[in-house]
């Protein structure tokens, strides 16, 4: 019980990100969070080094689950998993949103069958819109919520995505509050609850830039910031241009090489490569450390990806951690972000073959024996990768 959500069972039916990352944060806080996978499996099995049967993508948004692959479409199927929610505190699903209920799990019927479940379903345009039944990934809401757009009016590129599923972190992440809240409105009603997360919400909800765009005020905002070349590497300069113009001007002497009466986009080009010049002077760490002290800007290295391990604070926080690679080895993942004072909180484990933990859920939750496990599997209702899982 040193972890916060020790108490609490989950049924994760989702795949992908959004979903699973929900349900990775809730493992990480201590719920035994029992992913209940299709026999085509996950698509992320698909994505990442492969190690020890377990690809990357899929390892890092599933670590500390375990494992169960029904095939939800066989007969029987349905009172397993109708005898599973009994005795769980919370389902994860992000099918689309008729799919749930074609296969007779939807939430009028969990619920009957366990009325204190509190039940999160994310979809990418809400159940009942007229867009609800419209497939949907990240970039697609990337595009629809004008995040695309913004980018590339910005920075003056061509249109392109992000680098990272923003609408899916999102809606995981505001989907994990609507679970912690409807757990506390569930201590004081003894009611439980539906909660529908649209990935459209979310990711606008959660756009601080927005306004710009609803009221044409993008001239109003700071500048940009600033990536300038220098021996240590490239570094961003989280300040306004006009700012760091000024320091350079006042306390160290930049002459400006521009004339008054030039026009302002030439006045500008110029500073501008004075300023280039300039940071190539700065030959060590120390001298860009005193440099951005001195004139109180907040500054980074424009570090790789693979390099982020050895990024002082994170290395200082064990944002980082490693679990079996299920082949005799360790790998990397990320740590919970969660610190407490009085509890816990951390991935404990690595992320579940298919079907690896049948018996075990069935036999903990259940009761059951394997005489009954047996007969499920005789059925086709439970499934395993044989040659990974036990």
């Amino acid at each position: 019980m040193d972890y916060p959500l020790a108490d609490l069972k989950v049924l994760d039916f989702s795949r992908v990100l959004a979903g699973p990352y929900a349900g990775r944060m809730l493992s990480d806080l201590g719920a035994d969070v029992v992913k209940v996978e299709p026999p085509e499996g996950d698509v992320t099995r698909y994505w990442g080094h492969v190690i020890g049967g377990l690809p990357g993508y899929y390892n890092q948004q599933n670590a500390g689950k375990r494992n169960i692959c029904v095939d939800l479409r066989a007969t029987g199927a349905k009172d397993l998993i109708l005898d599973l929610v009994r005795h769980a505190d919370i389902v994860i699903e992000n099918y689309r949103p008729d799919v749930m209920g074609r296969l007779g799990i939807d939430y009028p019927a969990l619920s009957s069958a366990n009325p204190r479940l509190i039940m999160l379903s994310i979809s990418g345009f809400g159940p009942n819109g007229p867009e609800s039944r419209r497939p949907t990934y990240a970039p697609v809401i990337h595009a629809e919520a004008g995040l695309v757009a913004r980018l590339a009016h910005r920075s003056g590129q061509p249109h392109s995505d992000f680098p990272t599923s923003l609408a899916d972190t999102n809606a995981a992440l505001h989907g994990l509050v609507g679970i912690l809240a409807a757990l506390h409105y569930r201590d004081l009603s003894g009611l439980g609850q539906h909660i529908d997360i649209a990935m459209m919400d979310a990711t606008i909800g959660t756009d601080d830039q927005l306004h710009y765009d609803l009221e044409g005020s993008h001239d109003t905002g700071p500048l940009p910031n600033d990536i300038w070349e220098t021996p240590i590497g490239p570094i961003l300069l989280s300040t306004d241009f006009r700012y760091l113009w000024n320091c350079l001007t006042t306390q160290r002497g930049l002459e400006d090489p521009s004339d008054p009466d030039m026009p302002r986009q030439q006045r500008i080009a110029l500073r501008r490569k004075a300023t280039a010049k300039f940071m190539q002077t700065l030959a060590t760490r120390e001298a860009v450390v005193e440099l951005m002290d001195a004139f109180n800007i907040p500054w980074g290295d424009v570090r790789q990806g693979k390099a982020t391990p050895e990024q002082i604070t994170l290395r200082h926080r064990s944002s980082f951690t490693e679990v079996d690679d299920r082949a005799g080895g360790t790998r990397t993942v990320t740590q919970s972000p969660y610190r407490f004072s009085n509890a816990k909180s951390g991935v404990r484990g690595p992320a579940p073959h298919q079907g690896e933990h049948n018996a075990e859920v069935l036999k903990q939750w259940l009761g059951a024996d394997q005489s009954r496990i047996h007969k499920m599997q005789e059925e086709g209702i439970l499934l395993t990768d044989e040659k990974r899982a036990r």
